[in-house]
């Protein structure tokens, strides 16, 4: 677990998320505003049924990785989540995703959580990170290019951008 200050001045700790997580992240996602909900899924998504809360704590950490941001004084409070899974095609590549509560945007969570993602998939010898963002989130474009990597593929599909990264070693 690693404590860090945000740009607020408020202090969150990251940490694997954890089976037993699946309240907390139900409770999280209940939270964002539907705008967030549409960015991360790309689609109406009013709630997570339960099938889906189960895939999204029960990860392997090797194929499929996630890290959740907590208030520091609050460890069962979730206020991100990100997260990567190896594609079954491409053991090379991970399709990553991050998602931050609306009270917790902007103050540099998304980046964090991203550094760590992509310290752990080069640990896990991944060579791409894939992203697909709705073309007007401009945040999650400039949040890519943060990676230390070098852009190999941008592909427009109307409203929605796959954007790929190889990381640097």
């Amino acid at each position: 677990m690693e404590t860090i200050r945000l740009a607020s001045g408020r202090e969150a700790e990251i940490r694997p998320i954890r089976p037993g997580d699946g309240s907390a992240l139900r409770s999280a996602y209940d939270r964002l505003s539907p705008q967030s909900k549409y960015s991360r899924f790309l689609a109406p998504k009013p709630y997570l049924s339960s099938a889906e809360v189960s895939y999204l704590v029960d990860v392997d950490g090797i194929n499929h990785l996630a890290l959740v941001a907590t208030p520091a004084d609050d460890p069962g409070t979730i206020l991100a989540v990100g997260r990567l899974v190896r594609l079954p095609e491409d053991r090379d590549t991970v399709e990553f995703a991050i998602v931050v509560g609306d009270d917790y945007q902007r103050e540099g969570l998304a980046t964090l959580l991203l550094e760590r993602l992509g310290d752990a998939a080069r640990t896990l010898g991944v060579k791409r990170i894939r992203a697909t963002v709705l073309a007007e989130n401009l945040a999650a474009h400039r949040l890519m290019r943060r990676l230390p990597a070098r852009i190999v593929r941008e592909r427009n599909h109307g409203t929605v951008d796959e954007l790929e990264v190889e990381l640097a070693r």
